[in-house]
């Protein structure tokens, strides 16, 4: 086992860490050894092809300032991935060459692949983006993405650098999710193993004394993995109890490897983590789309590559003045230059307007609140929620799908990851008017530039797509909220066993049955089973429709044009009996009846109808929850709709006949033969809505 730092001055620094009292603006070392050498790693994750003004600049800037305070010879610029995909608009619409050259005059050095990397399939990564080192010119390492059937590497596993005499070795790592998150067609020929065992067994082959299969003084793993939680408020504590994959990196990583860098989760964390055997090691994650910089400054003796001391510090973005970056620093100034060419090829081909929105559409935000019965505020991309622009993209979809020959589609799926942007109302960039929805806006919602395609699959396999919203333990996100086409409605019960959420499910109005089949439209990353829906991938007929997602969803908003958001929830809990009688109360709890995008309004109010008649109205809503009865005055359908927002709720119950009581009036009254006789049969009902029903029989004698 390599020494590594010593424990006293570990339990200061994560004491330090854990405050939460602000960022250093840089990492400084303590007290190092006469001749130690000093390594300083700067790394970042995430990037997602952020081309954009001053922004990009200031990234570079935080680098470089990074670098100017070790000298270029003791740094190294490192990725934890997702360089390039779900990108700005500026990037994408050149196929992220801007970010690529970007990263190039940056001297990016040794990057792990992330799941976006393959966003456009191993092909396009191989022979385009790294194109045998001549387009992107830093090493790109997949130590566990292997070819099919084999444990061959198709990427370099590892690379060395020397600094001052000492080899580093810094292993790159995907997350084992990357075949559910990106298309499987275009990965078919890969297989994406266990991160922690290939990160160690090449610590083992660059520690084995073999030089001729690489040896490395110190060790840093590119994981493109990480947890879900941030510091703060979170501490490493709270993170590798949470479980998962970043539990395993934090316990099961080689005490081999010096260092730890993280990716995918888009969280921030810079921890000093304790190593199997004593002493600890950095294990750093810098949020996402260049918004922080990690970076971590080791003190390592040469003779023997003991780690003598390690900081660990996020640095935000600089706020110098983007001049200033720019004459302070040629690799900046490298950079300004591809931003600014970017940004001009984007503007000609984005700001062209292609349609109008009436307010904001957004995804799901969090950590906001409803003032003045709105939803306002918070952060977007709240996955596990529902959202105005889910279902408008959904219902895009069907649109687009809807005819025979490009599949016949009457349903429209939407994975909540695939939209990357928003569409607001407020005018920005070059726009005078408010409302104004242009290409390079549009485009920016979906920019995966996925075939749209269509399945088959039965009612049940429909029901068991919603039940995968619920993810399995090892996914990282536990819940992934589908967006729907407005046809579409389902209740659920979260507190239900796994496989019995979904306790209804209506298209056009009609509940759904298991041996139905439906046609589905949706991306063609989703159909194929990405984001752990594996029912889709069980659906039959599957046609690619020859459409792409961005121009399809835009030539949706030119003809729908002005395009409004639609408050009314899709899905909405429901807890009541699956059996009731006529004449009985019905208890009935609904919640997750508000939606939190942008300007969604908060429902005050719910109107229930029975079989179409009115049984109660203005019943409150608190918190987009109610708790009610009602009497059931006959065996139709129980729809509650709620207010303002208009959602309609069916709730999944059947209703059974009041039982029967036959009764006999003990009357009798003596007739003449052949002379008409009138009786009259009074009844009283239960309750206020309700009627008796039943048959009135006269015998003659005993007949």
């Amino acid at each position: 086992m390599k020494p590594h730092l010593n424990k006293g001055v570990v339990a200061l620094l994560a004491t330090v860490l854990g405050t939460g009292l602000g960022l250093a603006p840089m990492a400084v070392p303590t007290a190092q050894a006469a001749d130690a050498v000093t390594i300083n790693l700067i790394n970042f994750n995430d990037l997602h092809g952020r081309i954009q003004t001053d922004k990009t600049v200031q990234f570079a800037g935080t680098i470089e300032e990074a670098r100017a305070a070790y000298g270029d010879a003791n740094s190294l610029l490192l990725s934890a991935g997702d360089n390039i995909g779900a990108s700005l608009f500026a990037s994408a619409t050149q196929g992220d060459q801007p970010t690529i050259d970007v990263l190039n005059a940056l001297e990016l050095q040794a990057s792990a692949v992330g799941n976006h990397e393959f966003d456009k399939g191993w092909a396009d990564l191989r022979d385009r983006v790294i194109d045998g080192g001549t387009n992107a010119a830093w090493d790109y390492l997949g130590a566990n993405v292997y070819k099919a059937g084999t444990t061959t590497p198709v990427l370099p596993e590892y690379a060395t650098y020397t600094i001052d005499g000492v080899t580093v070795g810094v292993i790159g790592v995907d997350t084992q999710e990357t075949p559910s998150l990106v298309s499987p067609a275009g990965i078919s020929g890969l297989t994406f193993g266990d991160p922690v065992a290939a990160v160690n067994r090449v610590a083992d082959q660059l520690t084995d004394g073999n030089a001729a299969n690489g040896e490395a003084q110190v060790i840093v793993a590119e994981y493109h993995e990480g947890t879900t939680l941030s510091d703060p408020p979170a501490t490493l504590q709270d993170a590798v109890d949470a479980g998962g994959a970043f539990a395993n990196i934090v316990a099961d990583t080689s005490p081999k490897v010096d260092v730890i860098f993280n990716g995918h989760t888009h969280t921030s964390y810079a921890w000093s983590a304790p190593v199997t055997g004593g002493g600890t090691r950095a294990v750093v994650q810098a949020a996402s789309y260049s918004d922080k910089v990690g970076q971590v400054v080791l003190s390592v003796d040469p003779a023997t590559g003991d780690v003598l001391d390690h900081t660990e510090t996020l640095l935000t973005r600089s706020t110098t003045a983007p001049a200033d970056l720019i004459a302070a620093y040629p690799r900046v100034s490298a950079v300004n230059d591809i931003v600014t060419d970017a940004l001009a090829y984007a503007a000609v081909v984005g700001d062209k307007a292609i349609g109008r929105v009436t307010d904001d559409i957004t995804t799901a935000f969090s950590e906001g609140s409803y003032v003045k019965g709105e939803y306002t505020g918070g952060k977007r991309d709240d996955r596990s929620k529902e959202s105005t622009l889910g279902n408008l993209v959904a219902n895009a979809l069907l649109k687009s799908l809807k005819s025979t020959d490009r599949g016949g589609a009457q349903i429209g799926v939407v994975n909540p990851g695939g939209l990357r942007a928003e569409l607001y109302y407020a005018k920005s960039g070059a726009e005078t008017k408010n409302g104004v929805v242009t290409y390079a806006e549009a485009n920016s919602v979906l920019p995966f530039v996925n075939n749209l395609w269509t399945t088959t699959l039965t009612g049940a396999q429909l029901k068991a797509v919603l039940e995968e919203q619920w993810q399995p333990a090892s996914a990282q996100r536990p819940y992934l909220q589908l967006g729907l086409s407005d046809n579409v409605r389902y209740t659920f019960d979260a507190s239900a066993a796994k496989g019995d959420h979904i306790t209804g499910i209506w298209v056009n109005g009609k509940r759904v049955t298991d041996d139905q089949s439906f046609r589905i439209g949706s991306f063609s990353f989703l159909l194929a089973g990405g984001d752990n829906f594996g029912t889709f991938a069980e659906g039959t007929d599957t046609q690619d429709s020859g459409l792409v997602d961005y121009e399809a969803w835009i030539a949706y908003l030119t003809k729908q044009s002005p395009v409004h958001p639609d408050f009314a929830k899709h899905a909405v809990e429901v807890q009541a009996e699956s059996t009731a009688v006529v004449g009985q109360e019905f208890p009935i709890s609904v919640s997750g009846l508000d939606l939190t995008s942008l300007g969604s309004p908060a429902n005050t109010t719910l109107k229930v109808k029975v079989g179409g008649r009115t049984v109660a109205n203005h019943i409150p809503v608190t918190d987009g929850a109610a708790d009610f009865s009602v009497t059931l005055p006959n065996r139709g359908a129980v729809v509650i709709t709620a207010k303002p927002s208009g959602t309609k709720v069916t709730v999944p119950v059947t209703i059974e006949k009041a039982a029967v009581t036959p009764f006999g009036l003990n009357e009798s009254r003596t007739v003449q033969k052949g002379k008409r006789v009138t009786f009259r049969v009074q009844t009283a009902a239960l309750g206020a809505g309700m009627w008796v029903t039943g048959k009135v029989k006269v015998y003659i004698g005993t007949r």
